[in-house]
């Protein structure tokens, strides 16, 4: 009987890269791969990377070295978020054969059917933004879902923000007006619809702007529970200090109301959050999410954030890390701040050099993308209810659970812009979610 090759793991940092570590570890089981200790020789060694620890380099180098003495012909693949950060410098590691970026290192075994040593590391690294499995999802007009615009315009100062300049003042629509839009949508045959709106949960000011709130944001959403023939319905992004936990409470035990919110953070520092006027402070928003989960623990949070604002120190850049990686949200949305004319941040001391903004974004996506599959690592073995799509990509139809789980299985036009009953069975090397049908809904 042919030996089996051992592979053997080695895991820096947080609890989201051991989670990542079992699944890769998993893969390479299912490839017929004998998994073995570190301590133990093997003939492939994965050292999983952190970012974020003090002499991230120095610890890899070191554990290298390890490998190398244990067996000097193994193989050594380096992936993780140091991976993704500096692959050319890991690369250059002696002993080190392959570097893996953010989304290549789900499918590390395509890499290494040839396992003799290299001179100097391979590199496969995306772009980071290429690791986000979500871009283009919002399309308006397809069959599936529509953008239903509730209110407009903001009466926030944000100092980075030009949107109020843009809009104007914060206005609504009538809620008689938004109930019609929603039926005539739903008599389209379109199954989700999602709430759209410059500051959605400031709803409830009149058409002209004037301060009178005839209908709060629990009004309409409410009022929108009611409505026949609608499947689904999604709040879009909703500012933390005005998602109240009526609304939270009441969408965990909706009719239509889907478990997502996207909730706006921006930083995870008190004092930056001051600077950029926001208004309210993180304690708020670890608030709000430990809500969300109490009623949801299923739920899906986006965030939002922004990377070097001015003034923005490498100490509150790595509170906001922190902050986020001990927060259960389960996927970020990264902007890197950049001047906008007529706005006080433009003006402001301190401003951040743009390597450095862009290194932050990089660190900030790649968590993201930990974030969000350790997320789906929580859902497998669970049923869902997923809304297919239309399009046929490379042979696949996609669609999403009700908490923004993206999942996929073999095309079948019989499927589209249905809604069905899966499990939810394992992770796809693209980040996506196999399923198994059950039934219809």
């Amino acid at each position: 009987m042919e030996n089996k090759k051992k592979v053997a793991f080695y895991t820096l940092g947080c609890k989201l890269n051991f989670s990542e570590t079992s699944t890769i570890a998993r893969d390479f089981q299912k490839e017929g791969f004998e998994r073995v200790d570190f301590e133990e020789i093997a003939d492939i060694y994965v050292v999983n990377t952190c970012s974020v620890t003090e002499n991230a380099d120095k610890q890899f180098k070191q554990i290298v070295k390890k490998a190398i003495k244990l067996n000097s012909n193994a193989f050594v693949v380096a992936v993780g978020c140091y991976a993704q950060l500096k692959p050319e410098e890991l690369a250059s590691v002696d002993g080190v054969d392959l570097v893996l970026g953010a989304t290549e290192k789900f499918k590390i075994t395509d890499y290494i059917n040839d396992l003799s040593k290299n001179d100097k590391g391979e590199v496969h690294s995306c772009e980071i933004e290429e690791a986000d499995f979500y871009v283009g999802s919002y399309s308006i007009g397809d069959r599936t879902r529509a953008f239903l615009k509730v209110q407009d315009g903001c009466d926030y100062k944000c100092t980075y923000c030009t949107i109020p300049l843009a809009r104007g003042i914060s206005r609504s629509d009538a809620l008689e007006n938004v109930l019609k839009n929603a039926k005539e949508i739903s008599e389209q045959g379109i199954r989700e619809i999602v709430l759209t709106g410059v500051n959605i949960g400031d709803y409830g000011k009149g058409e002209f702007g004037n301060k009178k709130h005839e209908h709060t944001f629990l009004d309409l959403v409410k009022a929108l529970d009611q409505v026949e023939g609608i499947e689904r319905l999604r709040i879009s992004s909703i500012e933390p200090n005005l998602l109240k936990n009526e609304t939270i409470d009441f969408v965990a035990k909706s009719r239509t109301f889907v478990p997502h919110f996207h909730i706006p953070l921006q930083s995870g520092s008190n004092e930056i959050l001051k600077k950029m006027k926001r208004r309210y402070l993180r304690e708020v928003y670890t608030e709000r999410v430990a809500n969300i989960r109490k009623v949801m623990p299923h739920a899906c949070i986006g965030v939002d954030v922004i990377v070097g604002f001015p003034g923005e120190t490498d100490e509150h850049f790595l509170e906001t890390y922190h902050f986020l990686n001990d927060l259960e949200i389960s996927y970020l949305h990264v902007f890197t701040y950049s001047e906008r004319d007529n706005t006080e941040a433009a003006e402001m001391d301190g401003v951040v050099p743009a390597n450095v903004r862009s290194k932050r974004s990089k660190m900030l996506r790649g968590l993201s993308v930990k974030k969000r599959r350790a997320f789906y690592e929580t859902q497998i073995g669970s049923n869902r209810t997923v809304l297919f799509e239309s399009e046929n990509k490379e042979g696949y139809i996609h669609g999403f659970t009700e908490n923004y789980v993206k999942v996929k299985m073999p095309w079948d036009p019989a499927l589209v812009n249905m809604l069905q009953e899966v499990q939810l069975t394992k992770i796809d090397e693209d980040g996506s979610v196999r399923i198994q049908c059950l039934s219809e809904v």
